[in-house]
C-alpha cells in the first residue's frame, strides 16, 4: 500500500533544484512541494502554488511549461497564474474540477521556466497526486501511529533545515436584542448565535463566575439584591465560561487530572498518557435558583478554543496536543482523544479511529476536537469529531462553521524566515451534526473572528501577510470572497503596504478594515459585486481602533488607542510609535467617498486599557437608549517623562452615541476605596450589564445596581 502520509502532514520535501551556476545564480524551487515516489493525496479543489528563489520572466510560464497530466497523459485545463511579484506560479483546478473517477494526476513543471535573466531550472519537475473529494479517515490504531511517528521526524528534519538555512447579516447585536427583550445579552458577533461569556444574565439574576466558584444573585430588585446560592468546584475544575439556554446554566472550564483516577486499567498497561488536560461542560437546571441540581456533564480532551450556542445547541472546539512523543519509548500508546459525557455513559471513551480525521498538508501534530450537546434533549449522546491538523480562529454562522489555521511555507533556499498563509476549514452544521465540506488555501494570516464572514453563501475573509516595519517585505492586506465551495471568485490585494489590520466589521455589502502602522486607516470597501470589490473610500487619522461597532448602517463606532510619534528613530529609520490612552471614535461613512470622523473621545494617557481592546464581550450596548459601556483602568502621563505613567482610576465609563449628538459621557463608576494609588483586584470592574432601567456593575468583590435617568446608585451587594 502506497504511504499516504506524505501527503496529508505527513514529510513535505523542499525541493532545491540546483543548477550548474554558484548557489547565489541559481534559480531554485523553494516552497514546500513534495518530490517523491509516492503519490500525493490531495482534496479536489487543490491549488498548487509553486515559489522560486527569483523573479521569473513572464514568456517563459505558460501551459507549455506548467501542466497538469491526467491519468491517460492528457493535459488538463487549469489556470495559470504568476503571483508573489512574479516569484510564485499558481495553477488553479479545472472549473469542473478534477474528475474524481480518473483521479490520478501529475503536475509537471519542466526547465523552460526561467529568470528574467535567462537563468533556466536544472531539469523539469514532476509530482504525482490523487483527488478526494473528502477527508479520509485514521482507520487504525497503526495509522494513527505512523501519523505521528512522521511527525516526530518531521520536526527533528524542520530544525536541523533551520539551523543550516537561518542564522449571513453578520451586524453585532446581542441575543436578548434578537429576542426584544430588556435586560442585557452579550455582544454577539452574529445575530441569533450566543458566545460564551464570564458573566451571564437571564432578566432576574445574574450568574457569575468569582475565581473557582459560580454565584447566582438575585437582581431584581435592585435594592434587594442578594445571593441566591454559589457553585463551587473540586481543584481539578475552573470554571471559565457561561451560558444560559431557558432553565439551564451550563459552565465550561477547564479540567487537568491524572488519568489513573478515570479509567479501570493503569497507563502503563493502556499504554496512554497519564494525565491530561480537557474541556468540562456542567448543566445545571436553575429552576430553583437556591438550589440548583447538575443533571449533565461532559468532558472533551484539549484546551477550549471557542464555544457558541444556536438553537439549544452547544458546539465546542477544543485543541488538544497529544503527547506523541511518548511513542519513542511505547510504539503502542493510545493517542486518541478522550471523551465521557452521562447522558451516555459514566465510563470515559477514546473518539473511534474511524471518526478521526486528518486534513490535507497539514504539519500540525494536534487535534481540533468538535463537540455538539442538544441541552434541550439532554438524554441525547454528545457528538464528538476529530481532525489532525489545527485551527487558530472561528467563524460560525447559522448554516456554517469556518476554521482558519495558519501554516508555514519554507524559504529555506532564499535564506527567508518561515511566511505564514492560512488554510480554511468549511463545515456544514445540520441537524446537530458537523461535517466536513471542503478547504481553501488563501495568503497571509487572520487577526480574528471579526475578520471572517459569510453572506449570501459567500465567505469573505480579511488577512495580512508579511511583517509591517520590514522594508524588504513589507507587509501588505488583502480580502478574499470565496464562494459556497471556497473557491475564490474576487480579492482585493495589496493594501496598505508596510501595516498591519487592527480590525474589521463586515456589514452586508460593506466591509471596513482598520490597519496601522503611524494613522489609521479606515478603508471602506464595497462588496456587494464580489467577482469584483472595490474601495469606496479611506480615511487616515491618528490612532488606530481595535474593535469595530455598528452604530446604525451609515455609522461606526471605534474602540482602540489614541497614537503619537516619539522623539527618536527605531530600527531601520522608522519613527517611534507609541499608543497613549484609549479612544473612541464614531466614523460616518454615509458618503463612502469621504468617510469622517464625525466625533472622537480620547481617555487617560499611556498605559491606559480596557478588556475591550481585546474583547468585544466586555462591551455592554444597550441600544434602544444608546448606551455603550465597558471596564477600563487610566493612568495619565508623568510630567517631564516621555513614556512613565501614573494610575488614576479604575472602573467603567459608560457613554450615550448618537449620530445627532456625537458621544456624550452619561457616568464614571468605580468599585475601588477613596484615595487608592493602585488598582485593587477584587474591587475591578469586569463587566457591566442592563436589566431593564438599571446598569449593573460587576467586580469579584460586589455588584452595583444604577438608574439610568441620572446614574445614581440604587442597590448594592457585596459578594465576599
Amino acid at each position: 500500500m502506497k504511504n499516504k502520509w506524505l501527503l496529508f502532514g505527513g514529510i513535505t520535501i523542499t525541493l532545491l533544484i540546483l543548477t550548474s551556476f554558484p548557489f547565489f545564480n541559481r534559480l531554485t524551487i523553494v516552497s514546500s512541494l513534495a518530490e517523491s515516489k509516492e503519490e500525493l493525496i490531495v482534496l479536489s479543489n487543490k491549488v498548487w502554488e509553486v515559489t522560486f528563489s527569483k523573479e521569473l520572466d513572464p514568456e517563459s510560464v505558460s501551459s507549455a511549461s506548467v501542466y497538469v497530466l491526467n491519468d491517460e497523459g492528457e493535459k488538463e485545463k487549469v489556470k495559470i497564474s504568476l503571483k508573489n511579484n512574479l516569484k510564485s506560479i499558481e495553477v488553479q483546478p479545472p472549473d469542473e474540477g478534477y474528475n474524481l473517477h480518473s483521479p490520478h494526476y501529475t503536475l509537471v513543471i519542466t526547465n523552460h521556466i526561467k529568470t528574467k535573466r535567462g537563468q533556466n531550472l536544472n531539469g523539469s519537475v514532476k509530482t504525482a497526486f490523487k483527488v478526494i473529494n473528502t477527508l479520509p479517515a485514521i482507520g487504525s490504531k497503526d495509522e494513527l501511529n505512523r501519523f505521528f511517528s512522521k511527525m516526530l521526524k518531521e520536526e527533528r528534519t524542520f530544525l536541523l533545515d533551520r539551523e543550516v538555512a537561518i542564522s449571513e447579516d453578520s451586524s453585532a447585536k446581542s441575543s436578548a436584542e434578537s429576542a426584544g427583550t430588556d435586560y442585557s445579552g452579550t455582544n454577539v458577533q452574529v445575530s441569533g448565535i450566543d458566545e460564551a461569556d464570564l458573566l451571564k444574565t437571564d432578566g432576574t439574576h445574574i450568574y457569575k463566575i468569582s475565581e473557582n466558584k459560580v454565584q447566582i444573585i438575585k437582581a431584581v430588585p435592585a435594592d434587594k439584591m442578594e445571593m441566591e446560592s454559589q457553585l463551587t468546584f473540586s481543584e481539578d475544575f475552573t470554571p471559565f465560561q457561561l451560558f444560559i439556554e431557558d432553565n439551564q446554566l451550563i459552565v465550561m472550564g477547564h479540567s487537568y487530572k491524572d488519568v489513573r483516577k478515570h479509567i479501570r486499567n493503569v497507563p502503563s498497561e493502556k499504554m496512554i498518557a497519564p494525565a491530561y488536560q480537557s474541556t468540562k461542560t456542567i448543566v445545571y437546571n436553575i429552576e430553583n435558583k437556591q438550589k440548583p441540581k447538575q443533571i449533565r456533564e461532559a468532558e472533551v480532551e484539549g484546551s477550549l478554543l471557542a464555544s457558541r450556542l444556536m438553537d439549544g445547541k452547544v458546539y465546542l472546539i477544543t485543541s488538544y496536543y497529544p503527547e506523541y512523543w511518548i511513542l519513542e519509548k511505547h510504539k503502542n500508546a493510545d493517542l486518541r482523544p478522550r471523551y465521557y459525557d452521562t447522558a451516555q455513559s459514566m465510563e470515559e471513551q477514546f473518539v473511534d479511529y474511524n471518526k478521526i480525521k486528518y486534513f490535507p498538508d497539514s504539519h500540525q501534530a494536534n487535534y481540533i476536537n468538535i463537540a455538539v450537546m442538544n441541552v434541550r434533549a439532554n438524554r441525547e449522546p454528545l457528538s464528538v469529531s476529530s481532525y489532525l491538523g489545527s485551527g487558530n480562529e472561528f467563524y460560525m454562522s447559522k448554516h456554517n462553521l469556518y476554521l482558519a489555521a495558519t501554516h508555514y511555507n519554507e524559504e529555506i533556499a532564499d535564506r527567508k524566515m518561515p511566511h505564514p498563509d492560512t488554510s480554511i476549514y468549511k463545515f456544514n452544521l445540520k441537524d446537530g451534526k458537523v461535517e466536513f465540506q471542503t478547504s481553501a488555501e488563501i495568503k497571509g494570516t487572520v487577526l480574528n473572528q471579526f475578520s471572517m464572514d459569510e453572506y449570501k453563501g459567500n465567505f469573505r475573509v480579511v488577512t495580512t501577510k508579511g511583517v509591517a516595519w520590514d522594508g524588504r517585505n513589507p507587509s501588505s492586506n488583502s480580502l478574499y470572497i470565496l464562494d459556497k465551495n471556497l473557491k475564490q471568485i474576487g480579492q482585493l490585494e495589496d493594501l496598505a503596504k508596510g501595516e498591519r489590520i487592527y480590525s474589521a466589521r463586515f456589514m452586508n455589502e460593506r466591509i471596513y478594515m482598520v490597519t496601522f502602522k503611524e494613522t489609521d486607516p479606515l478603508f471602506v470597501i464595497d462588496g456587494s459585486n464580489p467577482e469584483k470589490p472595490s474601495i469606496l473610500g479611506e480615511l487616515k487619522i491618528p490612532g488606530f481602533s481595535n474593535y469595530l461597532h455598528p452604530l446604525d448602517e451609515n455609522h461606526l463606532i471605534g474602540f482602540g488607542h489614541d497614537t503619537k510619534i516619539a522623539g527618536g528613530k527605531a530600527a531601520g529609520g522608522q519613527p517611534v510609535i507609541t499608543t497613549d490612552g484609549i479612544k473612541i471614535s464614531l466614523f460616518d461613512v454615509s458618503d463612502t467617498s469621504n468617510p469622517v470622523e464625525k466625533d472622537s473621545e480620547i481617555i487617560g494617557g499611556r498605559g491606559t486599557y480596557s478588556p475591550l481592546n481585546y474583547d468585544h464581550k466586555a462591551l455592554l450596548v444597550d441600544k434602544k437608549k444608546n448606551l455603550y459601556g465597558f471596564p477600563i483602568s487610566i493612568y495619565q502621563n508623568k510630567k517631564g517623562s516621555q513614556f512613565e505613567s501614573t494610575f488614576d482610576f479604575q472602573g467603567a465609563l459608560i457613554y450615550k452615541i448618537t449620530v445627532e449628538n456625537g458621544i456624550e459621557l452619561q457616568s464614571k463608576i468605580t468599585h475601588q476605596t477613596e484615595e487608592t494609588i493602585y488598582e485593587e483586584w477584587e474591587n475591578a470592574i469586569e463587566r457591566l450589564i442592563y436589566i431593564g432601567d438599571y446598569i449593573y456593575s460587576i467586580s469579584p468583590g460586589k455588584i452595583n445596581a444604577y438608574h439610568t435617568d441620572a446614574f445614581q446608585k440604587a442597590g448594592e451587594l457585596k459578594l465576599n
